[in-house]
This record gives structure tokens, C-alpha cells and sequence, in this order.
């Protein structure tokens, strides 16, 4: 399965933007799908994720409340809707997928990877 991100760019503080990744293939309906980002000098972290038919969603404390993850199978997209957005928000996002049954808050639960979209929050 391939992934491809889009929808990163610069905002300002306050501000939103909406994050897809459209995968390749059908069975990505298939599989859990998760958002993590990547801020400059720092690890990976978990963003969001959501099992194969939406009924199953976390999120990080850093963004709860303000983020909202959603799927579209039919569409093969997976959507990371961020309103609120603060300048602590800036980093890479890649959407990832797998056959995880947890949270998905590990890079290791990740079969697929996205190529990352970056995302700019300006105070």
C-alpha cells in the first residue's frame, strides 16, 4: 500500500488546516491508520489514529480537543482535520498504516508509511 500526505502549509497561530492521505489500494480500508509528526530536532511522536471502520480513535493530550481524525474507505483517505492550531504544532505529519488492535501510538505498529507533509504554525 502506498500513502500519500497532502495538505501541509503555513498558518498562523489560531488558524486550521486539513490533512489527507489517499492510499493506493482498496485494502487500505483494511487496515488502522494513524498521524504522527516529526518536529525539527525532535523524535517522531503520535498524533492520531483510528481502527479500520472508525470506531476506534485516540488521540495525543497535545492535540485532544483540537484535532479530529476521520476516514472516507470508499475514498481510501484517511482526513486529520487541526483547528487551533499553536506554533508547538510545527513538524512534518506522516500518516501511516497497519494491523495494529492498540492505540497505535508506536512507530513499530506502522506496516506503511506516507512521504510526510510539513506543517508551519506561525505566532
Amino acid at each position: 500500500v502506498q500513502l500519500q500526505a497532502f495538505g501541509g502549509g503555513l498558518v498562523q497561530a489560531g488558524g486550521f488546516l486539513r490533512l489527507s492521505c489517499v492510499a493506493s489500494e482498496r485494502t487500505y480500508s483494511n487496515f488502522a491508520a494513524g498521524w504522527l509528526r516529526q518536529a525539527p530536532g525532535k523524535e517522531r511522536e503520535f498524533v492520531s489514529s483510528i481502527s479500520w471502520k472508525g470506531g476506534r480513535i485516540y488521540y495525543s493530550d497535545s492535540v485532544k480537543g483540537r484535532f479530529t481524525i476521520s476516514r472516507d474507505n470508499a475514498k481510501n483517505t484517511v482526513y486529520l482535520q487541526m483547528n487551533s492550531l499553536k506554533p508547538e504544532d510545527t513538524a512534518v505529519y506522516y500518516c501511516a498504516a497497519g494491523e495494529f488492535a492498540g492505540l497505535g501510538t508506536r512507530d513499530s505498529d506502522y506496516d506503511y508509511w506516507g512521504q510526510g507533509t510539513l506543517v508551519t504554525v506561525s505566532s
